[in-house]
């Protein structure tokens, strides 16, 4: 990861770099059984993650460095959330339990597919892997909140795999790791030049 001193600090860039920071808070959270604090905390997080990108865009402030930032900032937070999911609410969620797993088992494989074949952490920035983000953000909300209505699950999660789903299949045809390669049409488009 680049040197903190190295990184333009832009308010994007200071979004991704608090949900880093908040990382190990929110882990900590989940270690000592503080279910509504860990939910708050995280829910903040996602709203963050939805500002920066949509701050980087409107100010003109993208970079490399702030995708790779916001990416690993996303990943802490798919693990923190994965977490919490399993230690506070997995008996609501024991009728999907498989396809739960599955599909973080898909997440987890696209994250070590591009540790394995290019040595870094991925930062891509699918469109679907970012509505995939939005969905998966409400489905959290609903199930610290009210409950998950199957048929959103269900939504959530085919959503979820074609996304992971995308993004392994963009890197194993892929001879280097981009950023913000928006979607395997667009991968593809680039390759038939």
């Amino acid at each position: 990861m680049a040197q903190i001193s190295k990184i333009p600090l832009t308010i994007p860039n200071i979004l991704s770099l608090y949900r880093i920071v908040t990382f190990p808070i929110i882990l900590h959270l989940l270690f000592i059984n503080e279910e509504t604090i860990f939910a708050w905390m995280l829910c903040i997080n996602l709203v963050t993650d939805v500002l920066d990108g949509m701050l980087a865009r409107m100010l003109n402030q993208t970079s490399e460095i702030g995708a790779r930032l916001d990416s690993i900032a996303d990943n802490g937070t798919y693990i923190v959330a994965f977490g919490g999911i399993f230690y506070f609410k997995m008996e609501e969620l024991s009728p999907y339990f498989y396809a739960f797993v599955f599909m973080v088992a898909l997440f987890f494989s696209a994250i070590i597919l591009a540790l394995i074949k290019f040595r870094k952490f991925p930062s891509m920035h699918l469109y679907s892997w970012k509505v995939g983000g939005y969905l998966q953000g409400f489905f959290f909300f609903l199930l610290f909140s009210f409950g998950v209505p199957p048929v959103y699950f269900w939504l959530m999660w085919t959503w979820s795999v074609f996304a992971f789903s995308e993004h392994i299949v963009i890197q194993l045809l892929s001879d280097r790791l981009v950023s913000n390669a928006k979607g395997l049409y667009w991968v593809l488009q680039e390759r038939s030049r």
